[in-house]
């Protein structure tokens, strides 16, 4: 058992005002999208703005089609569990309808257990991301690092005498 959790900030420009007919599917799916999140096995916390998501949301007085989403999680394999093997899976595949296409969209990190994260908090860790690359501050799906406070498997022993 580990004192952290998974914390995860993705980030995206629509590429219309959520209110155009280009954005509607998504608006339409996000919550039915956001109710699998919320009941899904290891979820913690969601951020949500007036409504029951984070569209509204503009950090530092962001770019008005700027979109934020920020989820905490009890571990990797949970949120992968849900991004990967859920009904998020087609509603993800079809971000390139919704978004501009962006190099760098997406962060994890290890947050103390009871911590919830500050919109500042993720966006400073994706800039950390994007300038030093996956470390245990700031990492992706495809560099985990583990929890600060996981045990580590000894390195093997080599026989010398063998």
């Amino acid at each position: 058992m580990t004192g952290y959790h998974l914390a995860q900030i993705n980030v995206g420009r629509f590429r219309a005002p959520t209110d155009d007919p280009m954005i509607k599917d998504f608006m339409d799916n996000l919550d039915r999208i956001n109710a699998i999140a919320d009941a899904a096995p290891g979820f913690v916390w969601r951020l949500k703005g007036e409504g029951n998501n984070a569209t509204d949301i503009r950090p530092n007085d962001q770019d008005p089609l700027f979109a934020i989403n920020m989820s905490v999680w009890e571990s990797v394999q949970a949120l992968g569990a849900f991004v990967y093997r859920s009904d998020h899976l087609p509603i993800m595949r079809r971000r390139g309808e919704w978004f501009e296409k962006m190099e760098l969209f997406m962060c994890l990190w290890w947050a103390p257990k009871g911590h919830v994260p500050t919109v500042d908090e993720g966006l400073a860790r994706l800039e950390v991301l994007r300038r030093r690359g996956p470390t245990a501050e700031a990492f992706t799906f495809r560099d985990v690092f583990p929890a600060p406070d996981a045990i580590q498997a000894p390195a093997p022993v080599l026989d010398e005498c063998a």
